[in-house]
């Protein structure tokens, strides 16, 4: 039993693979995935972005703290305690990401993938905090979080994401062409606005249901199907976006589709390798706390180079990949443009 609850493997496995598997399927969306160094340090950022919570509540506490009517109370924190803090650090997340080697003709999708990988960062982050704390029953919290948490926290990031680069594309992604100045600006409002409205909404029943144990049951019933409904639907309305923005860039060739397929299969390497790595030192930063704790334990110690071989494997595998990827990436642009030159001359 010790050793079971030794292996943060498990443990880290169910707080990290459905947020690598939410950003997989994002990135399969795309014709042309970014580059594999902006999206993983847009995921690092979204995960880091916690550690500036307390910065972004600081402003909001007395008014968090103000009222007196417990409803009025827990509308306050839910928007400026939780929503507003935590949207607006994955927002700057997503804008510096983005922004960082913008290019006139980049590929709008790259946006709404970055959006995705700092949300999911953010909800990876938060997952493995949760699960830790409350390591007694992380199996059934692990479930919850998988089906609804760590995909809400995702379908944010993406929709932060889509509506950036709407604003940058203006009609060029379906903005009205009548009323072209009201359409950017309606978008570059809802990059933040969006997000922190669904978000204010999701958890305020669930914050009700958590301060407020004695009301009533049917009331209680309809406050969870209503965070639920709020919850599946933005994430209905982020994989609407996501097609929305695809569908402008979507392969109508038989080498686009034949890259796109190759890109894919390079995509799901290079995030299994990253899966690996994390996967492996957790498992050796762990073992190395318990044997810390417990000295008389020499068992941890020993399964420590199985740590340290899950890191190198993940490493190699990351790295690997990441140098097939981008040679892949070039042969096919470069027989693209040798099937298209030889098709033109004929």
């Amino acid at each position: 039993m010790y050793l079971i609850e030794a292996l943060p493997t498990v443990i880290g496995t169910a707080a990290i693979a459905p947020a690598l598997l939410m950003l997989w399927l994002v990135i399969a969306a795309e014709e042309r995935p970014g580059p594999p160094a902006q999206v993983w340090t847009a995921f690092l950022l979204g995960a880091a972005s916690i550690s500036l919570l307390g910065l972004a509540r600081a402003p909001f506490a007395k008014m968090v703290a103000a009222p007196d009517d417990p409803w009025a109370a827990l509308a306050m924190h839910s928007v400026f305690g939780v929503a507003l803090p935590e949207e607006a650090v994955k927002v700057i997340a997503i804008v510096l990401v983005s922004s960082a080697k913008r290019r006139t003709f980049a590929n709008p999708m790259d946006t709404v993938v970055y959006g995705a990988a700092v949300g999911l960062g953010f909800a990876a982050y938060e997952n493995l905090a949760y699960l830790v704390q409350h390591a007694e029953m992380w199996r059934s919290l692990a479930a919850l979080r998988s089906v609804l948490t760590v995909p809400f926290h995702g379908a944010l990031g993406i929709i932060a994401g889509a509506y950036l680069t709407i604003a940058r594309a203006g009609t060029a992604l379906g903005a009205n062409r009548h009323h072209r100045d009201w359409a950017r600006l309606s978008s570059r409002l809802l990059i933040f606005a969006g997000p922190l409205a669904l978000h204010s909404a999701f958890d305020f029943p669930l914050l009700t249901l958590q301060r407020m144990p004695d009301l009533d049951p049917s009331l209680r019933m309809w406050l969870g199907a209503g965070s639920l409904l709020i919850g599946f639907s933005s994430i209905a309305f982020a994989i609407r976006l996501v097609r929305r923005v695809a569908r402008h860039h979507a392969p109508r060739t038989d080498i686009a589709r034949e890259r796109l397929s190759q890109l894919r299969r390079m995509w799901a390497l290079l995030l299994a390798g990253g899966g690996v790595g994390f996967l492996g030192l957790a498992f050796v930063l762990t073992s190395i706390h318990h044997w810390l704790i417990n000295p008389e334990r020499n068992l941890t110690l020993a399964l420590i180079p199985i740590g340290f071989v899950s890191i190198l494997l993940g490493l190699a595998l990351l790295i690997v990949t990441i140098a097939i990827y981008v040679l892949g990436r070039n042969r096919v642009r470069t027989s693209g443009e040798g099937f298209s030159s030889a098709h033109g001359g004929g």
